[in-house]
């Protein structure tokens, strides 16, 4: 109800502005395209550790929701991983940004991926009004993985790829009014436990949903050329510049994530800064949305 005191002129004025309404209409248009479509979201980097933006982050994906879209959370938890196995006295070692996971790593790791950091989130959400639910990438069979092949000759251990997804158990709590937070752990078929890449994990997921938009929250803006952010590429020449090293280290194997969902019928996949507040709002909402959106 309005104010007493508001006078008819201040309620339209901020209605009338042109640009908040061209705003308006330009959000509603998003929230319409979306509406009853899987939208999955990798939560890590920055948006995992600062206290104000996780909050932000619960926030909107809480929002989402309320406004029929149906998100799914696949998050990591490296450096919560790394602190907690040095706090026990193991030391963390990496192969191309590949975890080597002993075996008393791998219970670290299950522990703190599936325990701590799950149901932190899910708390999280909680506190924001929303009804989620904290899966291991075993539950129902989610997961199915194998060990990976040595890396530069490196035994890594209890590390994982996915050879296949069932996302029956994602959509039972969808289709119930729930948002699925996964962590990335999967199971062999001897029922070996694996740890799986985040980014790999959510892209897989994300495929087998044929999710219409998929969403990499990371620490940087998104993929840069000539010091310049790409806002958007099709995926023929996001692999042109992964050849010609334009698209380098790091940002490869979240490309090829993002890749890989699209060729699996995913609409399209954004690589976004996760620690900047209401990112996901900003991308999903507006024309020109942020970070790096490769198209089929």
């Amino acid at each position: 109800m309005k104010a007493k005191d508001e006078t008819p002129a201040e309620g339209l004025d901020a209605v009338a502005n042109p640009a908040k309404t061209a705003l308006l209409i330009e959000a509603l248009s998003y929230i319409g395209r979306f509406k009853g479509k899987i939208v999955v979201i990798k939560y890590g980097g920055a948006a995992q550790v600062n206290e104000a933006v996780k909050l932000g982050f619960a926030h909107d994906v809480v929002l989402l929701q309320s406004l029929g879209m149906l998100p799914v959370i696949v998050h990591g938890g490296g450096p919560e991983v790394s602190r907690i196995m040095k706090a026990m006295g193991q030391e963390a070692a990496f192969v191309e940004g590949l975890r080597v996971t002993t075996r008393e790593g791998l219970s670290v790791t299950e522990m703190v991926l599936s325990g701590l950091v799950n149901k932190e989130i899910v708390a999280l959400l909680s506190a924001q009004g929303g009804r989620s639910v904290g899966l291991s990438g075993k539950d129902g069979g989610m997961l199915h993985a194998r060990k990976m092949q040595h890396v530069q000759g490196v035994d890594l251990g209890f590390v994982g790829e996915i050879e296949s997804v069932n996302p029956s158990l994602i959509n039972l709590l969808l289709d119930n009014g729930y948002i699925p937070v996964v962590s990335p752990i999967g199971m062999g078929g001897d029922g070996t436990t694996y740890n799986i890449n985040a980014d790999s994990a959510a892209a897989c997921i994300a495929a087998a949903l044929k999710a219409e938009k998929m969403i990499f929250m990371t620490d940087v803006n998104g993929v840069m050329k000539d010091g310049r952010l790409v806002s958007s590429l099709r995926a023929p020449e996001a692999l042109r510049l992964i050849d010609k090293g334009v698209i380098s280290g790091g940002m490869v194997p979240k490309v090829e994530a993002m890749l890989y969902c699209l060729s699996g019928g995913v609409g399209s996949a954004t690589i976004i800064n996760g620690g900047d507040h209401h990112a996901i709002i900003a991308e999903l909402f507006t024309d020109k949305g942020v970070g790096t959106q490769i198209t089929p």
